[in-house]
């Protein structure tokens, strides 16, 4: 098995292509090893010292390291993420499968927005969605609220020194372009 690594626009993350499917479905982004105990994945892969971060895209994993330095973790993650496949285990147990840990609340907008935020969260998944899983993250739409569209970042862009530059310069200018009433782009 050959997994491949990429950096990503944020240094403390690094993201792996075992050349699989890693999960189907939604991504899970795992920031503590209570949280991944639901995936044998992340599990195994926050028990290596300096790891503070697992995100399971379709095809990827993300990492996210504390200070310590890549060239002294990076082995045990490729072996970490190399044995978990061949073992045949799953990414995500069964009945943690509902388990949305992507959603620490429920969506928020008042009801005459319905419209507007259906086109807002089209535009997410077709056009920012993609583009942000290439760097090893993902972006959640939360709410709307007096033309502020609430945004939740995961994976690599969680944290990234970037990701404040990608929310106001990309994906609010993209909103507000195709999105009459969009007025800004605030993540929580």
């Amino acid at each position: 098995m050959f997994i491949q690594t990429e950096a990503t626009p944020n240094p403390a993350t690094l993201k792996f292509l075992p050349g699989r499917e890693v999960l189907a479905g939604e991504p899970r982004d795992f920031r503590s090893l209570d949280a991944a105990a639901i995936s044998p994945l992340a599990t195994g892969l926050f028990g290596i010292s300096g790891v503070s971060g697992v995100f399971l895209g379709a095809d990827f994993i993300s990492v996210t390291k504390d200070d310590t330095n890549w060239a002294h973790i990076k082995p045990a993650i490729l072996g970490v993420i190399m044995d978990h496949f061949l073992s045949g285990k799953p990414v995500v147990l069964e009945d943690g499968a509902q388990d949305t840990s992507l959603d620490d609340s429920e969506e928020f907008f008042a009801a005459e927005d319905k419209e507007m935020v259906e086109v807002i969260k089209e535009l997410l998944a077709t056009r920012v969605r993609p583009a942000v899983a290439m760097d090893g993250g993902d972006i959640i739409f939360k709410g709307f609220r007096e033309g502020t569209v609430f945004l939740h970042m995961q994976g690599a862009c969680s944290g990234c020194p970037s990701s404040t530059a990608t929310l106001k310069n990309g994906i609010e200018n993209l909103l507000r372009h195709f999105v009459p009433g969009v007025e800004s782009v605030q993540q929580i």
